[in-house]
């Protein structure tokens, strides 16, 4: 069994790079193929393990809710008409709870944030894996990597999820400088151009965050500062601490969502693969 079974999925920004399809359909909500694309990520996490999900939603928001609800009138509609194989799709998933906490999008703001609203919900020792609600890595196989994730971290360690991209679009990500002696994780860099970059691997933003790490992120966001929350902070510090981060490379693809191409992209992928 996992040593990790708690994930923090964070699912309150506004999406503003997709509008005005945003307005009225969260962004994690988007379709690829027939699911919403923080399923694929949710999938992902029962795989590996997870028995409970933590969603960090905007303030009033309510379709991550509904769709993983049972809607018992579609399911009695379905049953009356003989297709029960419907309703089986439509259930939610049955082997996880999930837990909804809000995010208020006029207070303080950045990827550590949302690790600080879940931290409550911790319990002393245990680790979590935080993972992004709008893209995912796609297994042709049905393999789980976060489960590969979670088993390449060593346990009450750090870890970080990367992929190879070409180089000339490093600057939209954040670049992982290794040592060049040990070769061990040494800083994330935020969207370097190609010719400053530390190398092509890019961070995910999946991680596997152990009690230490959750708590020095829990206390860097009750710091009031200037600006965003950025989690490679407190990560950052770890290291300089001494701290050690595992870095495990993604055998799946990695399907960026948040722009209208890699959704695109993703949604050619998975319906040529499925039909």
């Amino acid at each position: 069994m996992t040593h990790v079974t708690k994930a923090i999925i964070p699912v309150a920004g506004w999406g503003t790079r997709r509008l005005p399809i945003t307005k009225a359909i969260e962004k994690c909500m988007l379709p690829v193929g027939n699911r919403p694309i923080v399923d694929y990520v949710v999938r992902d996490c029962i795989k590996a393990g997870i028995t409970d999900i933590y969603f960090v939603i905007n303030k009033g928001s309510t379709q991550i809710q509904q769709y993983y609800s049972d809607n018992e009138r579609l399911n009695q509609f379905l049953a009356y008409n003989g297709q029960q194989d419907l309703v089986d799709l439509a259930r939610p998933p049955q082997s996880v709870t999930f837990h909804y906490i809000e995010q208020d999008s006029n207070a303080k703001y950045g990827t550590a944030v949302p690790i600080a609203l879940a931290f409550p919900f911790i319990k002393k020792g245990e680790s979590v894996l935080f993972v992004q609600g709008d893209a995912f890595v796609y297994n042709t196989d049905g393999s789980s990597e976060a489960m590969r994730l979670i088993e390449t971290t060593p346990v009450d360690g750090v870890g970080v999820m990367s992929s190879e991209v070409p180089i000339e679009e490093v600057g939209r990500y954040g670049v992982i400088d290794f040592n060049e002696d040990t070769g061990a994780f040494e800083r994330i860099v935020e969207k370097p151009s190609p010719d400053q970059a530390p190398s092509n691997q890019i961070n995910l933003g999946n991680y596997i965050l152990n009690y230490e790490m959750l708590t020095r992120i829990y206390n860097f966001c009750q710091i009031e500062i200037s600006g965003e929350y950025f989690i490679v902070d407190p990560i950052s510090q770890y290291v300089l601490d001494k701290g050690v981060v595992t870095v495990h490379k993604a055998l799946g693809e990695y399907l960026d969502c948040g722009n209208v191409h890699g959704w695109l992209h993703a949604n050619q992928l998975i319906i040529n693969r499925r039909w």
